[in-house]
C-alpha cells in the first residue's frame, strides 16, 4: 500500500483567501466575526457571522455569476493547491487526477434564491443551469470540468465532516492504486435565514452581539454556541512514487484516518462518546501511530456546551494518560463553523502547525472546570511536533478523524 502526501493546498476563509494570509491570521488570534452582512436577521437573536471578506471570483472557462459562492469558493481553493503544488493538469495524465470535493449544504442558498426567485419571475424566469446549481454534485463535478480532471470524481456529504472525509477517501483511493493525485476538500456558503433560523430552532447558535469577535468561545466555561462560516479548503494528495518523481514539495504525509458512526441521534452527539472515541482510536491504529506520537489536536471544537464536552470526553478517553501533553486547539474560535469546509480549514492549518512549529491559539478562552484538557488558549504556542490529529464531528454522528504527519 502507497504512502500519501499532501503536496499543494488552498484557501478561502473569513481571515484570509490564501493560505500565507490565513494562518498568518490563525497565529496572530484575529477573529473572522463581525455583524452579519449577507441578509438582514430580523427579529433573530443571531446576528454575527465568520462571512469571507474581499473575495474575488476565479477565473475560467464555466465560471458565471450565476455560479453559487461554494462552487466559486471550491474552485478557487482547488486552483491554489495545484498552484502550489506546481502540477498542471493535461493529456498526459487527467485520466489519473481526481476531483473529492464535498459539501454539508451548497445547495440550501441556490433552493432559497430560486425559491424566490420562482415566485416572483415564473418558471421561465430561471437560470438554465439552475438544476446544476441546486445539486450538492455540482461542487467537484465543476472543479473536474475546469481543471480537466478526468479521474474519479464525487461529492461527499456528510454534514460538518463533509471535506475532511473526502480527503480521507481521496487518501484509500490512492493508496489502491486508482488514481495517482486528487484535488480534495470542503466549501460551503449557507450562512442564509432558513439556515441560521434552522440552527437557532435548535439551540446550537451564540446569541451574543455586543462583541462579534468574542462570540464563538470553544472549550470555554462560558460558551453558548456557533457563528456560522463559509469558505472553502483544498489540498493536492498524492502517493509517494508520483510526488517525487516530479520533485514535488512533500508539505505532510496523511498517516491514517477513521470514519464511524453514533447511531444516536440526528444532531446530538453520543453522551458516552463512544463513536468519537473508535474514530480517534481506529486513526491512530489504522495510521501505526501511538498515543504518545501525537502532539497536536485540531478539535472539532463548536462553541456548542454539548458537543465540546463529548470531544473532551472522547479525546481523554481514545488518549488515557497521554491526553495531558496534548495541545489541542479550535480554530472556528476564528474562522466560525464551515461546516462543509469545517474539517478541510482544520487539516489545513494542521499541516502548517506540523511545517512551522506553531499551534494557532483558541481565542475568547477561559478555562472549563469540566473539560480536563490543554487548550491552548488565546496566544499561540511553539511545538516540536512529530502528528497531527485532526477531528470532524458531523451531526447524525458522522465521526471523521485524520492522522497527519510531516513531510520532507
Amino acid at each position: 500500500m502507497m504512502r500519501v502526501f499532501i503536496t499543494g493546498m488552498g484557501v478561502v476563509s473569513p481571515i484570509g483567501n490564501d493560505v500565507a494570509s490565513y494562518w498568518a491570521s490563525l497565529v496572530a488570534g484575529r477573529s473572522g466575526a463581525a455583524p452579519l452582512r449577507s441578509f438582514d436577521p430580523g427579529d433573530m437573536p443571531y446576528r454575527v457571522a465568520c462571512e469571507v471578506k474581499g473575495y474575488l471570483p476565479p477565473a475560467g472557462r464555466l465560471v458565471t455569476a450565476s455560479w453559487p459562492r461554494a462552487t466559486q469558493f471550491a474552485l478557487s481553493a482547488a486552483q491554489q493547491a495545484l498552484a502550489a503544488a506546481g502540477l498542471s493538469i493535461g493529456e498526459h495524465n487527467r485520466e489519473q487526477v481526481g476531483v473529492f470535493m464535498a459539501t454539508g449544504g451548497a445547495g440550501l442558498p441556490t433552493t432559497e434564491h430560486y425559491t424566490a426567485q420562482l415566485a416572483a419571475t415564473g418558471w421561465q424566469g430561471l437560470d438554465l443551469y439552475s438544476l446544476m446549481h441546486l445539486l450538492p454534485g455540482e461542487v467537484s463535478a465543476a472543479v473536474a470540468i475546469e481543471l480537466g480532471a478526468q479521474g474519479p470524481v464525487m461529492t461527499h456529504a456528510l454534514a460538518c465532516a463533509s471535506g475532511h472525509y473526502s480527503v480521507l477517501e481521496a487518501y484509500h483511493y490512492l493508496r489502491r492504486g486508482e488514481a495517482e493525485v486528487f484535488v480534495a476538500g470542503g466549501t460551503e456558503s449557507s450562512i442564509t435565514p432558513v439556515t441560521l433560523a434552522a440552527f437557532g430552532r435548535m439551540g446550537a447558535m451564540s446569541s451574543r452581539t455586543e462583541d462579534p469577535a468574542s462570540a464563538c468561545r470553544p472549550f470555554s466555561v462560558d460558551r453558548d454556541g456557533l457563528v456560522a462560516g463559509e469558505g472553502a479548503a483544498a489540498v493536492v494528495l498524492e502517493t509517494e512514487a508520483h510526488a517525487r518523481a516530479r520533485g514535488a514539495t512533500l508539505y505532510a504525509e496523511v498517516k491514517g484516518g477513521k470514519l464511524t458512526g453514533d447511531a444516536y441521534h440526528v444532531t446530538a452527539p453520543d453522551p458516552d462518546s463512544a463513536g468519537a472515541v473508535r474514530a480517534l482510536c481506529g486513526a491512530m491504529q489504522q495510521a501505526n501511530v501511538a498515543p504518545t506520537e501525537v502532539d497536536i489536536v485540531y478539535a472539532h471544537g463548536t462553541g456548542t456546551p454539548l458537543n465540546d464536552g463529548a470531544e473532551a470526553q472522547a479525546l481523554r478517553q481514545a488518549f488515557g494518560a497521554s491526553a495531558d501533553r496534548l495541545l489541542v486547539t479550535s480554530i472556528k474560535s476564528m474562522i466560525g463553523h464551515g461546516f462543509g469546509a469545517a474539517g478541510a480549514q482544520s487539516l489545513v492549518a494542521a499541516v502548517l502547525s506540523l511545517r512551522e512549529g506553531i499551534v494557532p491559539p483558541t481565542i475568547n478562552y477561559t478555562p472549563d472546570p469540566a473539560i480536563d484538557l490543554r487548550i491552548v488558549g488565546n496566544v499561540a504556542e511553539r511545538v516540536a511536533a512529530r502528528h497531527a490529529l485532526v477531528n470532524a464531528f458531523g451531526f447524525g454522528g458522522h465521526n471523521v478523524v485524520l492522522v497527519v504527519g510531516p513531510g520532507e
